[in-house]
């Protein structure tokens, strides 16, 4: 029947997966780092993978190695439009996510998180798939509380430059437990932390292809504030080994959080980078942009616990391969997806408060 798993005998390929039997699998934003990523792992496990995306900030590229495997086809499709589909399960990890990319038409962004997420939920009810929701730890906003644990209600700005990101994705999770609830969607919800690796657009805006896209260049390398604000930095593989095995228990449905508890300043990262790149570039100081968390790091006590996950990849050897990864890339395929001036939009939004509050 529709949305049953099909019973077909896994192949040695998969013989070793954490998620064994054979499964019909959309991967919304399967184009983008994370999504292709996790496509090549589905794929290589044997399921049959379909790929959606609208490549606003991703590429066919990406996939390019899979593209000539059976189980595996791309789709061009914007995921705030329904879609229609018999699938076993649906991971959901479509929307721009840094601040260069979302915060360029915000308002589409919000649709990406809350209309798309509706379609998806539309879908996983109709053909009774499990989905899963790649959220953020973007919902913890600017915490005061760290490390931050699953039971942490938040501490976000709804009206600010960041809250079309925050809230939509939190207003995500509300449809997840609500369409749970009221539909009995089997849902799964996990919170993202910052992740790196290979693969990563060398415009996505992101602070760690960034640094060493600016390091390998040998130009200055841009801290927004005094470099004092932490990050948690999750190699990729080990990201996708635990979305994969949250995926695939039956005990809980999330939220979960997922990243690597290893603390590093801002300061701490670029430094590691101009020393693993050899590189010349000096470190220059720029404001701090409003909303920037001084704080991210995960509390994993449930990820241990319940999927026994842990990120293995330190900092230093998960930055080398990354560095291999943007030395050999042909940066002629590449172009910026948006305009890099985020930052600005807080200076901006101040400017436009002031205003109103003048004219009031």
């Amino acid at each position: 029947s529709p949305g049953r798993a099909c019973t077909r005998r896994p192949s040695a390929a998969m013989a070793d997966s954490t998620s064994p039997e054979f499964k019909r699998i959309l991967v919304t934003g399967g184009a983008g780092f994370l999504g292709s990523h996790l496509c090549r792992r589905l794929v290589n496990e044997g399921h049959d993978v379909v790929c959606m995306d609208n490549y606003f900030t991703s590429q066919k590229t990406n996939v390019s190695d899979l593209l000539g495997k059976p189980n595996f086809e791309i789709v061009r499709h914007d995921v705030t439009h329904p879609y229609f589909l018999e699938v076993d399960q649906i991971y959901n990890m479509a929307c721009p996510a840094s601040p260069v990319h979302y915060q360029f038409n915000p308002v589409k962004t919000m649709k990406t998180s809350v209309l798309g997420m509706m379609n998806m939920l539309g879908l996983a009810k109709r053909v009774k798939a499990r989905i899963l929701q790649a959220s953020t730890s973007e919902v913890y906003g600017d915490p005061n509380v760290s490390p931050q644990p699953e039971s942490y209600w938040g501490h976000v700005n709804c009206t600010g430059v960041r809250s079309c990101y925050d809230e939509g994705k939190r207003c995500a999770e509300t449809l997840c437990f609500d369409y749970h609830r009221q539909n009995d969607v089997d849902v799964r919800v996990i919170r993202i932390f910052n992740t790196y690796g290979p693969g990563m657009h060398p415009y996505d805006g992101r602070v760690v292809s960034n640094f060493i896209v600016q390091a390998l260049n040998g130009q200055d390398i841009t801290i927004y504030g005094d470099g004092s604000q932490t990050r948690s930095f999750c190699y990729v593989d080990d990201l996708i080994e635990g979305i994969v095995r949250f995926m695939n228990q039956d005990e809980y449905i999330g939220p979960m959080n997922l990243g690597n508890p290893g603390e590093f300043t801002i300061k701490q990262l670029a430094e590691k980078t101009v020393k693993l790149t050899g590189s010349k570039s000096k470190i220059i100081y720029q404001p701090l942009p409003h909303d920037d968390p001084k704080q991210r790091r995960p509390d994993i006590t449930l990820a241990k616990d319940l999927i026994k996950w842990e990120p293995k990849v330190p900092l230093d050897e998960g930055l080398k391969k990354t560095i291999d990864y943007f030395k050999n890339l042909d940066m002629r395929h590449f172009k910026k997806p948006t305009k890099h001036d985020a930052h600005k939009n807080s200076t901006v939004d101040e400017t436009n408060v002031r205003k109103k509050a003048k004219r009031n």
